[in-house]
């Protein structure tokens, strides 16, 4: 019989051993370092949205964005504009200068870079696809001034020029499609040796060393569009995902994962098995009312 099998399992204390569709995830955090995570941000896998967790995780207090060309630092968490900013450790700035990597934008990513952004090839051949004049790759009018402001600087020695160096290998990176959604900047292909990138002027576009550094992205925020994140959110839980469907479940503190709330109520479904004669004859489901602060 089905139920007495149950309520012998229930009684027996073996409720662990019941297989169900929310495991526990306790490391889930709502914050990193000193960067606050909210929905649909999350700090590992099963936090957060699912579509967000493949692409930001948290390590050892710092909130990591993963590419197929690197892992950047998100020094920048904006909720109100739903941006944030990336920090590319190889990437040029007016102080410090090397030789950089790619950058690229996945397809299925949920974030967009933004038009403010400015890229800037630095130490590029001559001979560079960027300078073919049939192309049009490079502003060559209010860029200019954004080659002559970073060759100014000291950090050009890095990438083996001198300061004030002529500006005919640096160009202001302007293609016809944007960088992002799997197109990005493929620095071996265009015969540069680095690049940067400038989010903002810091009031002083005259000053390379007053720049803001970084690349600047938005995301998506239409991941948020039921209550069920609210109510998780304010009753004290993160909102997050699990099983092979990655179906939403509310993380309480106490290490108990619902799927409505952390005040009171919540569903938790388990297998139930129906024996004849010692074997297993049928399974069946059985969805019982939990109240997350008494279950340990």
């Amino acid at each position: 019989q089905i139920f007495p099998v149950f309520l012998l399992f229930l009684l027996s204390h073996t409720l662990q051993a019941v297989p169900s569709i929310i495991p526990l995830n306790s490391s889930c955090t709502d914050k990193c370092g000193s960067i606050v995570l909210k929905y649909p941000f999350g700090s590992g896998f099963g936090c957060g949205h699912p579509t967000f967790s493949r692409f930001i995780k948290c390590t050892s207090g710092v909130l990591q964005f993963s590419t197929g060309t690197g892992i950047y630092t998100i020094s920048t968490l904006d909720y109100t504009t739903n941006t944030l900013i990336l920090t590319d450790p190889f990437m040029s700035t007016c102080s410090s200068m090397q030789n950089s990597g790619s950058f690229t934008l996945d397809r299925s990513t949920p974030f967009s870079i933004m038009k403010e952004n400015i890229f800037v090839l630095l130490g590029c051949s001559t001979t560079s696809a960027v300078f073919d004049p049939k192309q049009d790759l490079c502003n060559t009018g209010s860029g200019s001034n954004v080659c002559r402001g970073l060759y100014s600087c000291k950090g050009v020695t890095g990438i083996g020029l001198e300061p004030n160096a002529p500006i005919s290998t640096c160009c202001v990176y302007d293609p016809p499609v944007p960088i992002g959604s799997g197109y990005g900047l493929n620095l071996p292909r265009l015969q540069c040796s680095s690049y940067s990138s400038i989010y903002g002027f810091g009031g002083d576009e005259g000053d390379p060393m007053k720049w803001q550094y970084g690349i600047s992205l938005q995301y998506n925020d239409s991941y948020y569009t039921d209550d069920s994140c609210k109510n998780c959110e304010d009753s004290g839980g993160i909102c997050g995902f699990s099983g092979s469907d990655e179906s939403f479940a509310c993380i309480c503190r106490n290490g108990v994962n619902t799927t409505i709330n952390c005040f009171g109520r919540g569903l938790l479904i388990f297998n139930v098995v129906s024996l004849e004669d010692g074997l297993v004859s049928s399974y069946s489901y059985i969805k019982i009312t939990v109240f997350p602060d008494v279950i340990i």
